[in-house]
């Protein structure tokens, strides 16, 4: 289930402004000149199912729409430990001010994904769907449900008009 950039700009833009506050990256500026240049890859720790890849290639990409930024696989992938999923290249300061933000959406949502793919597996060949309620962080619903998705769920009701 991708979700459509309209619905993760808002989410993703309001992350980086809450890390940046009205300062911005302040260590970065005080250590890293600002021409310097750098790699990143973003790698699995553990075994699991990848999501939230589109929420941190975002961040990255509202940092400095200078950034190359490289998918090495997709949301609802499984990964291993050590398996690159994402690099990104440019401006060091701007891969730094968005690196906590991306890691912390690709971190919470493959925890939900690499979760719900644990439950499928549990009721394989049973008849049984695993669903998502609404009990979600706010304002992280419809990445939550995406992620659940992901893991092999099945979608249920988006709000209370469903």
């Amino acid at each position: 289930m991708s979700l459509p950039r309209i619905v993760l700009e808002p989410l993703v833009r309001a992350a980086l402004e809450e890390d940046f506050g009205g300062a911005g990256d302040v260590t970065s500026v005080a250590c890293i000149d600002g021409a310097a240049t750098a790699k990143a890859e973003m790698r699995a720790r553990t075994d699991g199912v990848l999501a939230g890849v589109g929420c941190a290639a975002l961040a990255f990409e509202l940092s400095d729409p200078e950034l190359d930024i490289a998918f090495q696989t997709d949301g609802g992938c499984a990964v291993k430990p050590g398996q690159t999923v994402l690099s990104v290249s440019g401006n060091a300061r701007a891969i730094l001010a968005a690196e906590r933000t991306a890691l912390n959406f690709v971190t919470h949502l493959s925890g939900v994904a690499t979760l719900t793919r644990a439950y499928v597996d549990a009721v394989a060949g049973t008849g049984v769907a695993i669903a998502p309620t609404r009990k979600t962080l706010p304002l992280l619903r419809s990445v939550q449900k995406a992620a659940v998705v992901a893991g092999g769920g099945a979608p249920h009701r988006f709000g209370l008009g469903d």
